[in-house]
């Protein structure tokens, strides 16, 4: 496969970016998208000039570093996929790809590919765990969760935090984010005693990041790699209510 490449270069946060353009050879249909840019890689190394600079850690979708807008869609065209488990196969010969960071306020370029994603790190830091004594581990059914809790639960830590969400959303929010990993801990008994301040802190340390606002767009589902559904928004909210009724109470 012989592709034409248009890719985001940027120097640094305060550089000025711009597409530029790249021919992408020989490419196997078998290769994954970031072996494709291993080559084009190889190839500037080989004259000279500076390679694509981009993320990736574990090449297995379980990461989410790999994080690209790839024509225009956050990890590229194929549903639940990250960027690292698409195929070249998924393109035509002769295809012109263009290939961005992740754009939202709150993610700024670090070079090229790369966008500084600690933001939702701190929005995790800010209540996105639960505090348990050390110790042996306990008994396996020393608490007991209901199946239908537990499934919910297991759907929403599938959030792999890669941000696909942020750059998909009009409005640069994370609420389908910031909603997984509130719903995750909020379906379980061990995330029942700090639910109130966790959402608070949560949502607040999110407004606070410079994420933008949910306005019902659905684009965070249709991009998410792990198929997180918005019905994770729901609970967020319905969670946020509880917080305040029991502020007021208390």
């Amino acid at each position: 496969m012989n592709l034409t490449l248009y890719v985001w270069r940027q120097k640094g946060p305060d550089k000025p970016g711009r597409l530029e353009e790249y021919e992408a050879k020989g490419i196997s249909p078998d290769m994954s998208f970031l072996e494709m840019l291993d080559v084009v890689n190889e190839g500037l190394i080989k004259k000279g000039e500076e390679p694509i600079a981009f993320d990736h850690d574990c090449r297995e979708g379980i990461c989410g570093t790999c994080s690209q807008v790839i024509n225009g869609i956050p990890h590229g065209p194929q549903e639940k996929t990250t960027v690292c488990q698409l195929h070249m196969r998924h393109f035509r010969d002769g295809d012109a790809i263009y290939i961005e960071p992740f754009h939202a306020k709150a993610f700024p370029v670090i070079k090229d590919l790369i966008v500084d994603r600690s933001a939702l790190d701190r929005v995790m830091q800010a209540g996105g765990f639960v505090s348990a004594h050390t110790g042996g581990a306990p008994d396996a059914n020393a608490v007991l969760v209901p199946k239908s809790y537990a499934n919910v639960a297991m759907d929403a830590a599938e959030c792999i935090g890669c941000g696909a969400c942020v750059a998909a959303c009009p409005n640069g929010s994370a609420m389908l984010f910031t909603a997984a990993k509130v719903a995750h801990l909020a379906n379980l008994p061990q995330g029942k005693v700090g639910a109130a301040r966790r959402v608070c802190m949560m949502t607040d340390a999110m407004m606070n990041e410079g994420f933008g606002n949910c306005s019902n767009h659905y684009e965070c589902q249709a991009v998410c790699p792990k198929g997180i559904r918005v019905q994770f928004i729901a609970k967020l909210n319905r969670e946020f209510m509880k917080s305040q009724t029991t502020t007021r109470r208390d």
